[in-house]
């Protein structure tokens, strides 16, 4: 009896310090040099993360990107150069609870937080009256699309002014929108959550990854780990289940957003990879085209799946630049 009770104390103390805190990984070089190129600004008393590079002389283009879940900024770092030879100003934040940002738990994170973030970050540089070409991927696609339906009401203060906008492989239909069983746990489970978010390691986020990546676009293991320590800053695996409440909003808000996409005259672009196990093809594009019909698409090459700028970066620039050329 008592040598069963040394068993459990052997398997419990471990797991209980796991449980309580696990040290975030060191940052790369790579990764600290992303960091040490950007700023912070406070929104509502936190601090929120942004590069901004000024480049291409002569132009007075402004371009903002906007990440996906769950990771950062650092995933424009493939295509930030050659932006900056387009643009002349080159922007991205982490989103409240990404990246570097702070990450406030207990928090209700929303979308509409979000969206606010962005226009505070634009108030901030000084670019309230310059009309800016977004950019955005998976949950910043939602984001942009409350900045677009933002845009068309006058009668609200702090809005921004949209040149144009270029969506790539995000749920924006919730019933063509596949997410990871992880998420749903995370999402729904009000037991699960905690334990689940303080137990989520660098495999299980890996595994979990790596099946939205195509098969030979895959990322390197230093390139894992970065998405991985970005996560883990300031313990961002424990708001989690809070930032997932996205999901539930695309869905409560569904005619807001798809209502904003479906009717602006702002220029629309959408770059997609067709391998992508959260907005499967045909199904999403053949809705997209159904729904958005003044809107241009760009479909990447059959192996490129939900990380379109990280796995075809160069097939995302051409995208882009020809439809930034288009009008």
């Amino acid at each position: 009896m008592r040598e069963w009770w040394i068993h459990v104390g052997l398997i419990c103390v471990p797991l209980l310090a796991v449980y309580l805190h696990t040290p975030p990984p060191q940052l790369s070089p790579a990764l600290q040099k992303w960091h040490s190129g950007g700023e912070l600004f406070l929104f509502r008393g936190w601090n929120i993360f942004y590069r901004d590079s000024h480049g291409a002389l002569g132009s007075s283009d402004v371009v903002i990107l906007l990440h996906g879940f769950p990771t950062s900024s650092y995933d424009w770092n493939k295509i930030w150069e050659m932006l900056t030879q387009r643009f002349h100003r080159v922007i991205a934040l982490d989103f409240l609870g990404f990246g570097f940002s702070d990450k406030p738990r207990p928090h209700r994170y929303s979308i509409f937080e979000q969206a606010s973030v962005v226009e505070a970050l634009v108030a901030h540089l000084g670019l309230s009256h310059q009309r800016i070409n977004l950019v955005s991927h998976d949950y910043g696609d939602t984001v942009a699309l409350e900045l677009l339906y933002r845009c068309v009401d006058q009668n609200r203060t702090g809005h921004l002014t949209l040149n144009s906008l270029c969506l790539s492989n995000g749920g924006l239909f919730p019933e063509t929108s596949h997410p990871r069983l992880l998420q749903m746990l995370l999402k729904d489970s009000t037991f699960l959550a905690p334990l689940l978010t303080r137990l989520t390691n660098y495999m299980i986020f890996q595994k979990g990854l790596s099946e939205v990546f195509g098969p030979y676009t895959q990322p390197t293991d230093a390139e894992f780990w970065d998405m991985w320590t970005g996560l883990r800053y300031n313990d961002g695996n424990l708001v989690l289940d809070s930032i997932l409440q996205y999901i539930n909003q695309r869905l409560k808000h569904r005619e807001r957003w798809v209502g904003a996409l479906t009717s602006t005259f702002v220029p629309l672009h959408m770059i997609y990879g067709p391998l992508d196990p959260v907005n499967p093809h045909p199904q999403f594009i053949h809705r997209y085209q159904q729904l958005v019909q003044r809107s241009t698409v760009t479909i990447l090459d059959e192996h490129i799946s939900h990380y379109p700028q990280l796995e075809d970066p160069t097939g995302f620039l051409n995208a882009y630049f020809n439809f930034i050329h288009s009008f």
